[in-house]
């Protein structure tokens, strides 16, 4: 009766966190041959489990295709483990930097050295790869981590805390429950270093909790990812490979095609093929098991919502059926819509979608689409389709945003020798690969004072000897 009311699992995180903070400074800087290991261990967990992750998220869902499970998760994990792993020799060797002249024969070097403990927030969406590459990071820079999964995929969540605990000590890696305590506790932690995933708005609130211990933070947020659509395009092509992009996980992924600017002329043509492709590649049968469904009833209605409200605000709605017909909503999967003519005052175009919408502008020139974009907030992602590359390189050069895929879709994000992060309101800070090794790492800079180096003519009484050594300091900058 002495403890004051909590959560069972919100004091087994305390728990959790005590003992990786207090390993993390026994043990700052694990060997090689450790990180390793628990990246082999990772690797294990994750394969051994393969098929239950799939059918855990696919019930989560209500249904998700194995295939995009497997495409759009699992093999990218297994991928980022794999290139650490190959790695992560090279990169935690310390770096040989360059000495100014005037202290030479000095030398200098930047030692990679683990921050301590990482948290991790994950969002539901893809809940396999977003809570697992950046434990790759996490535990390749040598720093243990805590996991936090999101409660819309409570199947999956007690999967990984199963696979997770199998594999790891609690002092190396752990997984948190999803209950109501932890996720308001999770981000207020002291963690060393913390990596969020998910909405702007939420985006701001884990910030604000990890600013009240300085906690750095990378924020993985999302927003409205434009796509260009150039005069000099073959807009079939490029509409096929926006209606992957789009459709991939029935839109609900934080970098999917949000809104696409076309020609004026080309809007009609370019929406045709666009639910063409649509259709080819899902069809219109909402058993497809292709298709995956939209996560919960809250997020089809507020798709509902969002194209009730442009159908009432004069944009055009093309559909291969109904939202509310009882085979497409009992199974919660959306038809895939396409927009016309949307406008700046639907709220489709205020907020970001994440689901199978997809509005379609026509503009009169590049001018005026870049102009629509750089009114906005910077993007998460940018798409551009064409052959014109002095139109490209105006594009590239006068937006800014997370990330560029040109003539088509998504495929920056996969890129293990870059980086993937947000800017301003879509995010701060990266990882993938060397990336997050590098932002879960202090590169430390050391300084080696050489015994042939005459600093001590610094040191006072100061007189003409110290005059001499300015005025040949001076020089020499």
């Amino acid at each position: 009766m002495d403890r004051p009311l909590k959560s069972p699992g919100l004091y087994a995180l305390e728990e959790v966190f005590h003992r990786q903070f207090e390993q993390s400074r026994g043990e700052p800087a694990p060997t090689l041959q450790a990180r390793l290991d628990r990246l082999r261990r990772l690797r294990a967990a994750l394969t051994e489990n393969e098929a239950r992750f799939e059918a855990a998220i696919s019930a989560d869902f209500g249904h998700r295709s194995t295939v995009e499970t497997a495409i759009a998760e699992t093999m990218l994990v297994l991928g980022e483990i794999k290139h650490a792993a190959k790695h992560l020799k090279g990169w935690m060797a310390p770096e040989r930097i360059p000495t100014t002249v005037q202290f030479a024969p000095a030398k200098n070097r930047l030692i990679p050295q683990p921050l301590g403990v990482v948290g991790i927030i994950a969002p539901w969406n893809y809940p396999l790869q977003l809570t697992l590459a950046p434990a790759v990071a996490a535990i390749a820079a040598g720093n243990s981590a805590i996991i936090k999964p999101s409660e819309l995929v409570p199947r999956f969540s007690e999967l990984l805390m199963e696979a997770i605990a199998k594999k790891f000590d609690t002092a190396e890696l752990a997984v948190t429950d999803i209950d109501d305590d932890i996720a308001k506790a999770f981000a207020a932690l002291p963690f060393d270093h913390l990596i969020f995933t998910g909405s702007t708005r939420i985006g701001r609130l884990v910030a604000e909790a990890a600013g009240r211990n300085l906690t750095p933070v990378t924020l993985e947020l999302g927003g409205k990812s434009p796509v260009i659509v150039d005069g000099s395009a073959d807009i079939d092509e490029a509409a096929q490979r926006i209606a992957y992009g789009k459709l991939l996980n029935a839109g609900q992924t934080c970098i999917a095609p949000d809104y696409v600017l076309v020609p004026q002329t080309s809007v009609q043509p370019f929406a045709m093929r666009l639910q063409g492709h649509m259709q080819h590649m899902f069809g219109t049968d909402p058993k497809n098991p292709d298709y995956s469904s939209i996560v919960s009833d809250r997020h089809y209605a507020r798709l509902e919502g969002l194209v009730a409200d442009a159908a009432a605000k004069g944009a055009t709605i093309m559909q291969p059926a109904a939202p509310n017909e009882p085979e497409w909503k009992e199974r919660r999967k959306f038809p895939p819509t396409v927009i016309v003519d949307a406008t700046p005052e639907m709220t489709v175009m205020q907020q970001e979608i994440f689901g199978p919408l997809l509005p379609v502008i026509g503009t009169r020139d590049a001018t005026e689409a870049i102009a629509f974009i750089n009114r906005r907030d910077r993007p998460l992602a940018l798409y551009w389709f064409g052959t014109d590359n002095a139109a490209r390189d105006a594009v590239l050069a006068r937006t800014v945003s997370g990330g560029v895929t040109v003539n088509d879709c998504l495929f920056h994000f996969a890129q293990a020798y870059q980086p993937m992060g947000g800017v301003g309101a879509s995010g701060s800070g990266a990882y993938h690969g060397e990336w997050g090794f590098k932002t879960l790492t202090k590169l430390k800079p050391v300084f080696y004072r050489s015994r042939f180096n005459r600093l001590a003519d610094l040191y006072p009484p100061y007189g003409a000897k110290v005059a001499r050594l300015e005025k040949l300091m001076r020089m020499l900058s």
